[in-house]
């Protein structure tokens, strides 16, 4: 019975987050301010991170875990090179 439950579970998780992934992507396609393209940004490489994480759980394997701490890291990195660009104009002083 619990497996059953956590196997709905995550097929639940999986679509939602894909869903949010699509909504992060048309916010920042059409975004109308660059600092909204990179709020979509941020959304969409959180909920990637957290889709390898589902990923990980359904299949067990450790790679999707490790998967999603570098995106993770890589999307904060990039998230905070952004607002710099956005704030300053240049990135590297």
């Amino acid at each position: 019975m619990s497996a059953a439950i956590l196997s709905w579970a995550v097929t639940i998780a999986q679509i939602a987050l894909a869903i949010a992934m699509a909504l992060a992507l048309v916010r920042m396609i059409k975004g109308p301010r660059a600092q909204d393209r990179v709020l979509g940004l941020d959304a969409l490489y959180g909920n990637a991170m957290l889709l390898m994480l589902v990923f990980g759980i359904r299949t067990g394997n450790s790679l999707y875990f490790e998967t999603s701490l570098i995106i993770g890291a890589l999307g904060f990195v990039a998230t905070v090179a952004l607002a710099k660009f956005l704030m300053r104009g240049e990135v590297i002083e």
